[in-house]
């Protein structure tokens, strides 16, 4: 048959399918690509850059968007969106020093006590969620102002910190512990977050549990007939999507050594960029702990190398909203076509 010959939606699709292959091309491999090429660009502005300090540097201060990153991914696998986790950070964050500060505690008390309380809190989405059937972004966004009006109110809007005024006006008497200290220290920081990452992606990727949850996120209909307990995992997602938070918050608390009024809320937005930008590497598709892992990278590069270039501060949150558009746009993109 001559070319003549062909009909026109028939040579319309052939004309098209390269343009769609090198779509897809990016789709895989744009995240890795903007990689090198932010690399290439920053290195070329300052050689300091690509020096091994500042590559420690960047690792450690994405680590704990990342562990934040990894539970709001989790809670993405189910269709879910947790956006509760900065506060839950913030709230883990304030507990875990004032058992240090204001009540002498040791170590092991000041952590557990830290993941009850977000436990609880991952429990109260849930079931909200699960049982009174509200949509998982605006429960989560109600829990959101509620931890922050708790946490703020059990600090009394105030900072804590070894040898603060306590309301009193007696002076606090309780250490934070040295061994507490070297978890936010390199190289533990970024060994936790590699332990964690690897964690989640075993979990999600090669365990039924993992399967079953991304089968929930794909349809919820279809895994409850084929006798998948959807609330149960629900419900277990969240809590992980919790922990995960208080995890990253305890370590905010062991690096700055204190525990600052909404400490933990300007890591929500890199965590949700971190995770929608990992929907795309390497194809994925989905959410994924590798994936968000390197969407982390890819912010991280970003915000340092702006930094070294001296690029003014507000202006940052322009490019990483750009960039999570971006993402957002070739994911859904991808999905509808």
């Amino acid at each position: 048959m001559s070319e003549q010959q062909i009909p026109a939606p028939v040579q319309q699709t052939k004309k098209q399918r390269p343009s769609f292959q090198l779509f897809d091309f990016f789709y895989r491999y744009g995240t890795i690509l903007t990689i090198v090429v932010l690399i290439v660009v920053f290195a070329a502005a300052n050689p300091a850059f690509l020096q091994s300090g500042n590559i420690i540097n960047i690792l450690r201060s994405i680590s704990i968007v990342t562990i934040i990153a990894v539970g709001l991914t989790i809670s993405l696998a189910v269709n879910g969106f947790d956006l509760s986790v900065g506060s839950v950070a913030t709230l883990s964050n304030a507990i875990v020093i004032s058992m240090f500060v204001w009540f002498s505690q040791n170590p092991l008390i000041a952590i557990l006590s830290a993941l009850a309380a977000a436990l609880i809190v991952g429990l109260l989405n849930a079931l909200m969620i699960v049982k009174m059937k509200i949509p998982d972004m605006l429960m989560t966004l109600a829990m959101m102002f509620i931890i922050q009006g708790l946490a703020q109110t059990y600090t009394k809007g105030a900072t804590i910190s070894e040898n603060m005024v306590l309301p009193d006006g007696t002076f606090s008497t309780g250490t934070i512990p040295a061994f507490f200290s070297k978890i936010g220290q390199v190289p533990y920081i970024i060994l936790l977050m590699a332990v964690i990452v690897l964690f989640a992606h075993v979990f999600m990727t090669y365990t039924k549990h993992g399967r079953f949850m991304y089968i929930i996120g794909g349809n919820k209909e279809a895994a409850r007939l084929s006798g998948i307990h959807v609330n149960k995992y629900k419900i277990a997602a969240y809590l992980l999507s919790a922990l995960f938070a208080a995890i990253g918050g305890i370590v905010l608390a062991s690096r700055v050594m204190t525990a600052e009024i909404n400490a933990g809320t300007p890591y929500l937005m890199d965590g949700v960029a971190a995770a929608f930008i990992g929907f795309s590497v390497m194809g994925a598709g989905k959410p994924n702990a590798f994936g968000t892992f390197i969407g982390a990278v890819l912010i991280g590069i970003l915000q340092n190398g702006l930094v070294m270039m001296s690029v003014p501060y507000y202006a940052m949150d322009i490019l990483k909203g750009s960039v999570l558009a971006l993402a957002l746009a070739l994911t859904y993109y991808k999905q509808r076509g």
